[in-house]
């Protein structure tokens, strides 16, 4: 079908420009261009169709009076890598759906630089994440309302979680049942995910039947943002339902240039798409790219530090020194030990066993495809006197090879993995264009361990691990340590430490860039300017204690929210 949307009450000029937007049945969706009305006018222009930019597209259209335009760079999310859960891990270094960014190198990992993927297409990084749902814990809200998030306590953001979550394994007064989200259990649970769970127990580590209950601390099966044993990202639980309405406009392949602005009102944007530039107006622009993307286009459009971008050619219509700094992630190591081939899922996802593991996911929805990055976990405390845990667990009964170069594949040997991160790190680095030009890629310097209480508590959160690996529970199923090789002294702080250094990575979850209190408002509202707003994961001023993508959904939530309740 095709959806002409005609602004300025129909009325077309001659030698301006009509723009046809079309919407097939499966869901595609592009952009045809010609002269003779127009240009497209819009009451809000979002740029980036990630974990908030679909949300934000759905809750702003669902009054029909209000025009929103949706900007994605990357191009629809019809592949079948982005529906079946295990899929994820072959969209890593995949040009059609991972931006594939690296950091800087690291001085303390050896100087290494890590490799960073980025969802590129509708859903964003909910289209190619490990799905698993973890919200964070009151105290990490607590300290972003110290950094001056004004109304983003416990008690303000939880309504929040539960309007998107759809709950469908606890019904409780922590939990959403009717939102678009589905948060599902884990359907292909494993012999060995028991067997570490109770490995865990013996080591000193409670049940907890719901991370994201009233207490985060303790071992259990992971949540994940599945429906019926298919990935549910953004776009599928946002977008798809309001796909139809006339007043959303969903341009895919679309690269947003720079945000244009009048003195230091924001007008709209330039996009490029397809070697064509067009520019789109609107009352209000908001950037939804991600701690990457949106420093780097506020950067490009003006909004930066003043001397940075007069030293790249750009202008500045506003002096923001903090646009692009206090960046902060999640840094993992891993452990990973030999087992028998039937205690591993290596076996079933490599060579001809994939076909039946195919067929089982595409007629049953189960079977090993419809495993997210790990089943079970745990968050612990690494040390006394913690109001909350400061290390998180991810187990998964198999084995990959990856590096920063490569992509992940499983080991032909079977095996089972084991990470742990920490929830809270002190460390923080910055993202900054490295040119005018929107196509370069941005310099990440992540400054991972740069400082000393990260350090110990990696080191403290590999000896939590290790004492895991050493429990009576686990030793039948166990074949002999990979990772660390047997050569390393597990007894020694700086071997550890040194392992720590030549191995460790990022869980994916770069927050912080444009943050609430420094960047933005408690609304979400660029200082210093008009019409722009910030609504993703760069606005969190603390990274949260888990996985980041259940938060980046709540605060588009509250985000569209705040935008709606200026309108009235």
């Amino acid at each position: 079908r095709i959806l002409a949307r005609q602004q300025h009450h129909n009325e077309f000029a001659p030698d301006t420009k009509v723009t046809l937007e079309w919407q097939s049945f499966t869901g595609s969706c592009g952009i045809l261009s010609f002269w003779g009305g127009t240009m497209s006018y819009y009451d809000y222009i979002i740029v980036g169709a990630g974990s908030a930019g679909c949300v934000l597209a759905n809750r702003l259209s669902a009054d029909p009076d209000i025009r929103v335009c949706l900007l994605e760079a990357g191009g629809s999310n019809r592949s079948p890598l982005l529906h079946v859960p295990a899929g994820w891990a072959a969209t890593f270094k995949n040009p059609k759906y991972d931006w594939s960014f690296e950091t800087e190198p690291e001085p303390e990992l050896d100087g290494r630089q890590v490799y960073w993927p980025r969802g590129k297409s509708l859903g964003g990084s909910s289209a190619i994440n490990g799905m698993i749902y973890v919200r964070g814990v009151p105290v990490d809200f607590a300290a972003w309302e110290q950094a001056g998030a004004k109304g983003w306590s416990w008690e303000d953001v939880l309504p929040y979680y539960k309007k998107a979550e759809r709950q469908q394994i606890h019904d409780d007064e922590m939990h959403g049942s009717d939102g678009p989200l589905h948060v599902q259990e884990v359907r292909d649970k494993r012999p060995m995910d028991d067997v570490f769970l109770n490995a865990m127990n013996q080591a000193g580590i409670p049940s907890n039947p719901d991370f994201n209950g009233v207490d985060q601390a303790g071992c259990g099966y992971y949540q994940f943002t599945q429906n019926n044993g298919r990935r549910w990202s953004t776009a599928s639980a946002y977008l798809t339902p309001a796909r139809s309405r006339t007043n959303l406009t969903i341009i895919t392949q679309a690269i947003t240039q720079r945000v244009l602005f009048d003195g230091t009102q924001a007008t709209g944007v330039e996009i490029s798409r397809r070697g064509r530039k067009q520019t789109i107006q609107g009352a209000h622009v908001i950037l939804s790219g991600g701690a990457v993307a949106s420093p780097q286009l506020l950067e490009v459009s003006g909004v930066g530090d003043g001397e940075r971008l007069r030293t790249l050619g750009i202008d500045v219509v506003h002096h923001a020194p903090d646009v692009g700094e206090h960046l902060q992630d999640h840094i993992l190591c891993k452990v990973v030990y030999a087992t028998q081939p039937e205690h591993s899922i290596n076996r079933e996802v490599q060579g001809l066993r994939l076909i039946p593991a195919a067929l089982r996911w595409f007629f049953l929805r189960e079977g090993p495809l419809t495993t997210g990055s790990a089943p079970v976990g745990a968050f612990c405390h690494t040390r006394d006197g913690l109001e909350a845990p400061d290390v998180q667990i991810h187990f998964a009964s198999g084995g990959t090879l990856y590096n920063n170069a490569g992509k992940i594949r499983a080991l032909k040997q079977p095996a089972v993995t084991a990470v742990v991160n920490q929830s809270r790190p002190e460390s923080r680095g910055s993202i900054h264009a490295k040119s005018s030009d929107i196509a370069d890629a941005p310099v990440i310097a992540a400054n991972y361990l740069s400082s000393a209480l990260d350090r110990d508590t990696l080191l403290r959160g590999m000896r939590i691990l290790l004492n895991i690996f050493d429990q009576s529970e686990l030793q039948p199923y166990l074949n002999g340590r990979l990772s660390p090789d047997i050569e390393t002294d597990l007894n020694d702080d700086e071997a550890l430490m040194a392992y720590i250094r030549r191995e460790a990575s990022t869980v994916y979850h770069p927050t912080s860039t444009c943050c609430i209190g420094k960047v933005v408002d408690e609304n979400l509202r660029v200082m210093g300017v008009e019409g722009l707003s910030v609504i993703d994961a760069s606005v969190m001023p603390y990274v949260v204690s888990g996985n980041t993508n259940a938060a980046t959904i709540m605060l588009a939530e509250k985000g569209a929210d705040h935008l709606l309740a200026a309108r009235r």
